[in-house]
């Protein structure tokens, strides 16, 4: 009840409300004190702009800025290193041991497909704050007001469905629907550039990966690449191969230090990576660093530098903890049966203390950054030898296991110019 007062006669009353009472008006209804308002909308003020700032700076780093972020903590790099030790995690546990990779490979699309959605999350939730912030100056059929209407009006305008069951009222809103609006459309054009400009460079990665089947072996190795090139103009073949390679570890280095997420896509083959591949070149680069006789080691040289700044560069991107290898990949009777392979299929490969000192400070430059990536992205490592009777990829086929084939087509080992032949 109001109270009530008297008038000159002590016979007229007046009610007055309840809401006068303390001071209280219309615009400050009961519960609902001044400060509180402020402190809310200053609240919701402070923070929106400041998700929604940091969603675009993380988009512009991520996807516009065309060189490596040196800043320690990022928002992007958090979600993908906790999101992958946790996927990894999920298929140990869940999946057996064959179809591990597979399951892997998912990571990579469907990673990107949740950070986009996070951001355009993210984006909505920043200016539903503020229109909070405004006071929810908004006009709807059925007079529902609050943050979940703001929310409701915002992913509309971000999304530009143009419902209209819900229209801003004050100058402000309407200046909030328009900026997001046309973020809306910003971050949707950015999309539909960045995921074909993506795809193409996993392509083009992949490209050279899958030429290098028949050049060597899946999975690739030093000793399959020299085998495959003693013919007659095989060195000079070799030469232009490791050309080849020095320009795919350049092109390389460069689109996943701008798309580090493209390391999470994995190749189409199990045996086959853009860890491996690169492993493989750089086994070969320095066996041809330390002697082999009519290769070029000046090319060799080249591609090795290039190579290992790239496993470099990326293990400096993704954080991880250098750590020396778990087993020597090389050990001397492996290495003198790679000589004696070799010199059997005509690539003679410089002996002695000198050069298998050589061989191991080489090897000291690249494997203990081989070996991090490959156990922070789980991807084996090749062997220095191939394994005997290994067939190519090339070679076999579901078919061939429905005919009943006995062999692949071709020879895996053999002498030069034998892999060809049926």
């Amino acid at each position: 009840m109001g109270d009530f007062d008297s008038g000159p006669q002590g016979t007229r009353c007046i009610k007055r409300p309840a809401y006068h009472r303390g001071g209280r008006t219309p615009e400050n209804p009961p519960g609902n004190p001044p400060a509180r308002r402020v402190f809310v909308a200053i609240a919701a003020a402070i923070l929106g702009v400041a998700l929604i700032l940091l969603v675009l700076w993380e988009g512009f780093e991520t996807i516009v800025l065309p060189r490596r972020v040196t800043r320690r903590f990022r928002l992007t790099r958090f979600f993908y290193r906790r999101t992958w030790l946790l996927w990894v995690a999920m298929a140990r546990a869940l999946v057996s041991a064959q179809h591990q990779d597979t399951c892997l490979s998912f990571f990579g699309p469907l990673s990107l497909l949740v950070l986009l959605s996070i951001w355009a999350m993210a984006l909505m939730v920043g200016f539903a704050l503020l229109q909070l912030a405004t006071g929810s100056a908004l006009l709807t059929h059925d007079g529902s007001s609050g943050f979940l209407t703001d929310l409701y009006l915002s992913g509309t305008t971000f999304f530009t469905l143009g419902i209209g069951d819900v229209v801003p009222r004050s100058t402000v809103s309407r200046l909030l629907v328009v900026v997001e609006s046309g973020m809306g459309f910003g971050f949707l054009a950015l999309v539909i550039g960045y995921l074909p400009g993506l795809n193409q460079s996993f392509a083009r990665r992949e490209i050279s990966i899958s030429l290098l089947d028949a050049r060597a072996g899946s999975p690739p190795s030093a000793s399959e690449i020299l085998h495959r090139h003693g013919h007659e103009h095989g060195m000079e073949a070799l030469r232009l191969l490791l050309k080849e390679w020095e320009n795919w570890a350049a092109e390389f280095l460069e689109a996943h230090l701008s798309y580090p997420m493209l390391a999470y896509f994995r190749s189409q083959h199990d045996n086959q990576s853009w860890l491996g591949a690169l492993t493989a070149v750089l086994d070969t680069s320095a066996l041809v660093m330390v002697g082999v006789e009519g290769a070029c080691q000046r090319q060799a040289e080249l591609t090795f530098a290039m190579a290992r700044h790239a496993v470099v560069d990326l293990s400096l991107v993704f954080n991880t903890r250098l750590r020396e290898p778990g087993q020597d990949r090389l050990p001397p009777e492996r290495l003198a049966l790679l000589r004696s392979q070799l010199a059997a299929d005509g690539v003679i490969l410089r002996g002695g203390e000198e050069s298998d000192e050589k061989l191991s400070q080489l090897r000291w430059l690249y494997e203990p950054y081989v070996d991090t990536l490959a156990g922070y992205f789980h991807i084996s490592v090749p062997s220095w030898i191939a394994a005997e009777h290994r067939a190519d990829n090339w070679q076999t086929s579901v078919w061939d296991r429905h005919v009943g084939a006995t062999k692949p087509v071709g020879g895996a080992k053999g002498k030069p110019g034998e892999h060809f032949k049926g």
